[in-house]
């Protein structure tokens, strides 16, 4: 039985790293009692992949990590189990069936992903700039430099804001995250104060993922769904 499991991570928990995170949701599987499954050879693991890794320092509403397990549990007992030993600020949201196979994989499925960008008190810039976000995204080209491992290149990040706009004093984002042309919000913020000629302070704003997206459309034409969506419950 192959389960995507949704969680969420707030509070102090955001500056766990990804690799502690995975660490930590061994343990607490352990914890739960849930019969995982193993792979072979010489150093068996448990079968479990994260979709897409959390940047240190911010928070989440929809994570997700997919788990093999030797027997069939009703989703909401796994559920029930894992949110039963979680830690404060960790807490799962749901359990899903998913389909077996490398195609299934949340870490390959991830599309798109939501942001809110808010603002630390005092820290927020004085010019004008809540009505600027339509300019900014009419542009038919927004040019940053991109750092690679060995290289830096010049890349246009127009096509990968999906949407971008102003939610009370938060910005709302949705940006492609995939593999390919994962794009981060700290560059869309700070590419969009950089096209206002406004320099921000270190640490001035706050980041929180809200949602992970597959896409089940096109190219030219996005059909986004939550990687939650694609499972179901199993009593």
């Amino acid at each position: 039985m192959k389960v995507r499991i949704k969680f969420s991570k707030e509070g102090p928990v955001k500056f766990v790293g990804h690799l502690d995170t995975m660490r930590y949701f061994q343990k607490a599987i352990r914890r739960a009692n849930l019969p995982v499954a193993f792979s072979g050879g010489f150093s068996p693991h448990m079968i479990m992949s994260f979709a897409a890794p959390l940047g240190v320092g911010t928070e989440s509403l929809g994570e997700y990590f997919d788990l093999e397990l030797a027997e069939t549990v009703p989703t909401s007992e796994i559920t029930r189990r894992l949110d039963a030993v979680m830690v404060e600020g960790v807490r799962v949201i749901s359990t899903r069936q998913v389909e077996d196979g490398k195609a299934g994989k949340a870490m390959s499925l991830v599309a798109a992903a939501d942001y809110y960008v808010e603002f630390r008190p005092g820290k927020e810039p004085e010019i004008s700039w809540k009505d600027k976000i339509n300019d900014f995204l009419a542009q038919p080209e927004i040019k940053v430099m991109k750092k690679t491992k060995r290289s830096e290149k010049e890349i246009d990040i127009r096509p990968f804001i999906y949407k971008m706009e102003l939610q009370g004093d938060k910005i709302f984002m949705m940006l492609a995250s995939a593999s390919a042309n994962y794009t981060k919000p700290e560059l869309v913020t700070d590419t969009f104060f950089a096209w206002l000629g406004a320099e921000l302070p270190d640490f001035a704003y706050t980041i929180k993922r809200l949602e992970v997206y597959a896409d089940k459309g096109t190219e030219d034409n996005h059909k986004f769904v939550t990687l939650e969506s694609l499972g179901e419950e199993v009593e």
